[in-house]
């Protein structure tokens, strides 16, 4: 085997191993909210359903809580799947 052969096959290594690492940073930041984002959305939820003019404690303040859990839930959701296809796609040379 060429020596130039062998360089080639440590470089395309090197960056494919590069990329992955890019990439599983870049999956990983989304999941660890600092604790600042999450009271936040907390907040956000609670004036969102307060608006809705249902008491805190209420069954319909609770359907309301867990419905924009769930929302949220399936943003996130989406987005990481984005991220993952994309890594597939630029790992797959497309």
């Amino acid at each position: 085997m060429p020596i130039a052969f062998q360089s080639q096959i440590h470089v395309r290594a090197a960056l494919i191993l590069l990329a992955g690492l890019t990439l599983a940073g870049c999956s990983s930041f989304e999941r660890h909210q600092p604790p600042q984002a999450a009271a936040a959305a907390q907040t956000d939820d609670d004036a969102a359903c307060r608006a809705n003019g249902v008491a805190p404690g209420s069954d319909a303040y609770v359907a309301c809580r867990k419905d924009r859990d769930a929302r949220r839930g399936t943003a996130t959701d989406r987005l990481e799947r984005g991220h993952r296809n994309l890594a597939e796609r630029m790992l797959n040379g497309q």
